[in-house]
This record gives C-alpha cells, structure tokens and sequence, in this order.
C-alpha cells in the first residue's frame, strides 16, 4: 500500500503550522491542468516528472512553496530529501500521500482518520471460479447474469482514477479466468494506480500468462494457499491437485521477479501450521505471508465450526507478532486484534495496525490509530461483479449501485458508511474497549454471527461470553439450513 509511516508524522507536522495550514489548504484545491489538485501536481513537479501541459505561473508559486515547506519539515524530523523524491516517482505512491494531505485538510485530525477517498478497493471481478473453496466469502461458481461489462468495467476504473484511488486489487471468484483481466490491469496500470490481484495461482502456473499479466502492469499477486499439506488444502479447496499448480504458480512469478505474498485463511484443520507456512513462504522466496481472519459468510457458514475459538486467536495472533519480528519476510494478519497484542507484547513500543506491513519505527503507533483496526468502509471498499458497492468484500450490505451512482457520491454520502467511521456507535465489549480506536473488532465478523455489523467481534478475549453467543447462533443458522 502506497502509505508510508513517516510520512504521516510529515503531513500532521506541516498542518501544526497555521501558516503552512493555509498552504495546504490553498493545494488541496481542483487543479484546472489535468490533475486531481494543485497538489498532485506539485507533488508531480517535485518527484521530476514534467507537467502534461506548459506550467503556469500559479503552478511555479504552488511548486516552490510547498518544495519550500517539505525541506524545512524534512529537516526537522530528520528526513532524507533525495529518497523521498525517489520514493515519489511512483504514481501510486503520490496517491497515497495526496490522499493523506487532503483528508486531513478537509476532516482535520480524527481518530481513526477520515480519508476522502479510499486507499484500497477491492474488486470482486467475476463470481466464475476454476475451484470450489469450502470458505468461500462470494460462494463463487458461475458468472452472475448481469456482471459489468468491459465498457462498464472501464468507466468504473475512469471513476476511480479521477478521485484519486491508489491501489486496486481485482479479487473474485478467480478474477484470472476472466477475458477482461488483463485488458483492465492494464488500463489501470497505465493511469498510475497501483495494480494487483488475490487468485487461487493456478493460472499462474502457466509461464505465457504470468507473463502476459506481469507486462500489463500488475504490480503483486496474493496467492490464497491453506496448508503446507497437498491434501489439506485441496480438500478446503474442494479441488484435487490444486496445491501443486498453486505452488507451481507461485514458483513462475517468483523466477519473474514478481512481487508475491501467500494467504492463509486460518481455522481449526490449518491452524497449528502458522509457523510451517511462514517457512514455506521463506523458502519460496516470497515478500509476505499474510494470515486472513475466518468469516462465516458465503460458503464459509456452513463452516463455521471450524473457525478458531478466542484463545486460538490470542495464540496465533502472538505467533504472528512473534514471527514478524523474527523472518526476513512481511508477516502480517488481518485480524484487527493484531494491534493489541502487539501493543501488549511490545510493553507498548510497538503497535502493528492491520492491512498494512510498515517497516518498524517510532510512527507505528499513530499508523495504527490512523487506520483504526478494522478498515471496512474507512480505509477501502468493495465492488461486485455487477457493480454493487459493499463496505468489504465479506460485509454484504450494499450501498450502492454503479450502474446508476458515482463511486464518489456513495462514499461521501451513504449512511452505512458513515456508521462505520464512528467507532464510538461499536457495542459491547468492542466499544467499551480501550483499544478501539487500533482494533475495534472485525465488522464483517459480528455482522455474520449477529446480523449486526456494530456488534462485538466474537473472536476477542475480552468477549468471552459473546463467543458462546456467537457458536449458538452459527448452529441455529445450519440446523435451519438443513431443515429447509
């Protein structure tokens, strides 16, 4: 993700400043050169990029200026000039940081931040798949009759390029499978968003594609892998010699020096092999591991006995802290829990927030007060095959349809959204919790066990008794399954 942690200590030091506030507030303005703002373009100008038309006096004043504030801030916090410029050149990067900037001049400080546009969308792009996975989130198969066409697709991703979303990760289903994969990786990729895709790898496995989607401009692939064991990841898989062209898949992009991580769904038949996965993915040369939370959604109810009880989590969670400060890979989970127990086992050093894989500073913290645990609606979104909006990929509430909306208008205005941004409307024992504003639960959890998306996340220590609650109700729900 193109969110660095000094970099948000930077852009809070610049607006400590109320002269250099007013700066900012002048650059988060509409650009009238082709850009989204006076301060993409700035940004542009001093990461070395020339301008896509002649530059007018206005810009040249915009440029200097805040050229003029950076080095009086990197000088301050101890800032290399020249690696930043570097790390600037990356388009996806100055989307990032832009984004950083003009919500803390729209919203202001708040806890989590409030951000005008998202980091990440995660783009559900067919519901075909080539697997048939007991956990299944979008309970995948067939395409939906009515999924987005290419023209559609298009002008989904022209929507996301103007408001200025970084990264984009085509999801499905198998999104690989797909003919308009490629065309759409692409296209994006020539816009300067960051590019990538959460695939079974299988069609991976075949050197001529691999290639084909590295060319387009994907930037990194996350390959869903279940067990070290053959059989116990075909079986949730529900596809015999599925590891070995995963494996294989993940082998091909490895040798083109791809970026690649692995994702492991936990639950009860992988759990105990946490550490023999971060090992596998040591040995095939990886750049993360990343350890998914189970949901009972989709599929993935029918299941839902398998999900880890509390004290499994805690444990995998610590081994996950425990090992990421120990490989020389990124080890990460999405269980927002995770900034808890790093906090607790650090003695509060260290506070490592979910989604996001930083390099250990003294900024760790605010990161993770930053992006407040639990991301669903705040930091990213979710679209489906058919153009509907939902606020996560595993949160099936829809709040809007973009055959019909801009992506802009659903996530400035839907009250869902807005609901999800406040942590202090989370219910017991989430709210009542001095960790809320780092973790605060998974949404899409407490929505499948409860129907109620502000409920406590069952998977916590600190809800003991709901995660009695929770088990109870996931039985009621099958039995009636069963029945009907």
């Amino acid at each position: 993700m193109p969110l660095d942690v000094d970099l948000l200590s930077l852009a809070r030091n610049l607006l400590n400043n109320p002269f250099t506030r007013s700066i900012l507030r002048k650059l988060a303005e509409e650009d009238l050169h082709g850009y989204r703002s006076k301060l993409d373009h700035a940004l542009t100008l001093i990461a070395g990029e020339s301008s896509k038309i002649g530059i007018s006096l206005e810009c040249i004043i915009n440029y200097k200026l805040f050229k003029a504030l950076l080095t009086i801030a990197f000088k301050r916090m101890k800032i290399d000039e020249d690696e930043f410029r570097m790390v600037l050149r990356d388009p996806s990067f100055r989307r990032g940081l832009e984004i950083v900037f003009r919500s803390l001049m729209i919203y202001g400080v708040t806890l989590p931040q409030r951000l005008c546009t998202p980091f990440l969308i995660v783009w559900n792009f067919t519901n075909a798949c080539n697997l048939k996975c007991k956990h299944c989130y979008q309970n995948a198969s067939t395409p939906l009759p009515n999924e987005l066409s290419l023209e559609e697709k298009l002008d989904v991703l022209n929507q996301l390029d103007e408001i200025g979303v970084p990264l984009i990760a085509l999801s499905g289903g198998e999104p690989t499978i797909h003919p308009d994969f490629l065309k759409i990786v692409e296209e994006g990729s020539k816009k300067g968003i960051f590019m990538a895709v959460a695939t079974n790898g299988i069609r991976f496995s075949c050197e001529d594609f691999a290639e084909k989607a590295l060319r387009a401009g994907l930037k990194y692939v996350e390959v869903s892998l279940d067990s070290v064991d053959p059989e116990i990841h075909d079986e949730i898989r529900g596809v015999k010699g599925a590891w070995e062209r995963t494996i294989k898949g993940i082998r091909n992009l490895v040798r083109m020096n791809a970026s690649v991580g692995i994702a492991m769904t936990v639950n009860r038949l992988n759990f105990k092999e946490v550490e023999e996965m971060v090992k596998l993915g040591e040995e095939l040369n990886v750049k993360r591991v990343i350890f998914f939370n189970f949901i009972p959604t989709g599929r993935g109810k029918e299941i839902a006995q398998l999900d880890l009880t509390p004290h499994q989590r805690e444990e995998l969670l610590r081994k996950v802290y425990e090992m990421a400060s120990k490989s020389r890979i990124q080890i990460a989970s999405t269980a927002p829990q995770l900034a808890r127990v790093s906090w607790q086992m650090s003695g509060g050093e260290e506070c490592i927030p979910t989604h996001f894989t930083p390099s250990r500073n003294y900024s760790l913290r605010v990161l993770a007060e930053f992006i407040g645990g639990c991301g669903a609606g705040r930091i990213y979104a979710a679209i489906q095959p058919d153009g509907k909006v939902t606020p996560c990929v595993f949160l099936p509430l829809i709040i809007g349809d973009l055959r019909d909306s801009k992506f802009q208008d659903l996530w400035n205005h839907s009250p869902l959204l807005r609901t999800l941004r406040n942590k202090n409307l989370l219910k017991y024992p989430c709210g009542g919790c001095s960790y809320k504003y780092i973790c605060g639960g998974c949404r899409a959890r407490a929505y499948g066990y409860f129907n109620d998306y502000l409920a406590g996340d069952p998977g916590c220590l600190r809800g003991l008794h709901i995660s009695l609650e929770a088990e109870q109700r996931i039985f009621d729900i099958q039995t009636t399954s069963r029945i009907s």
